[in-house]
């Protein structure tokens, strides 16, 4: 029995569509390959797959350009010059933006005024409190967030300093060398006994006229 007609139709699930194109695109980049080699011809195939991944074969001795300008003698058509005035269409249109942006922040500036009617000031002034709104917005967002991060840094420093005046105070209860003292003549004493002799004494005296640490002590 010969073989039935095979309806060619897309494959609907995306996983057998992929593989199945995976596995033809590799044929028949065998078969031009095969085709450029035993016939001596100069082919260029290019692929481009619903997932917009780009697959090229050219023969080793030709260059995709070759083969463009190839065929355009053979045919007699010019494709660059469309592709040109595309891009000259395009570069037109951004100088057109180029122009129009230069000339918004000249006018924003103060500057280039004289063409502009009473509704067009109007709209240069609204434009101008707007994008003034959006910046202190943008500014007090981000004094925000230094304030936030330099609060965060102080509870920090108060929680060390808590946990040190602790472990100072457990220390000079079970230690009778560590002391704290809150005075100035307290503190001169404790250095006149270790002068003495007592070499084994360390006296530590919280500074009570630095502002950080009054705060730290209030608080």
């Amino acid at each position: 029995m010969g073989r039935g007609k095979i309806e060619i139709r897309k494959i609907e699930n995306s996983t057998n569509r992929q593989v199945t194109y995976s596995k033809r695109r590799n044929g028949i980049f065998k078969k031009a390959h095969e085709l450029s080699v035993l016939c001596d011809a100069k082919v260029s195939l290019i692929m481009l797959s619903d997932t917009k991944k780009f697959h090229e074969y050219t023969s080793p001795s030709i260059t995709t350009k070759k083969v463009m300008d190839d065929y355009q003698s053979a045919v007699g058509v010019d494709l660059w010059s469309t592709h040109y005035e595309k891009m000259q269409e395009s570069l037109r249109r951004l100088k057109e933006t180029n122009n129009k942006l230069r000339r918004d922040i000249r006018q924003r500036m103060g500057e280039d005024l004289n063409d502009l009617n009473w509704d067009n000031m109007c709209r240069l002034q609204e434009k101008i409190v707007d994008s003034l709104a959006i910046i202190r917005h943008r500014k007090y967002h981000v004094i925000k967030n230094q304030t936030d991060t330099y609060k965060k840094k102080v509870r920090n420093l108060k929680e060390r300093h808590g946990n040190l005046l602790y472990d100072l105070e457990a220390r000079s209860c079970e230690d009778p060398k560590y002391g704290i003292v809150d005075n100035a003549r307290d503190y001169n004493s404790a250095l006149a006994l270790a002068d003495g002799g007592l070499s084994n004494l360390y006296a530590l005296r919280l500074q009570s006229s630095h502002p950080n640490l009054q705060d730290l002590r209030l608080a």
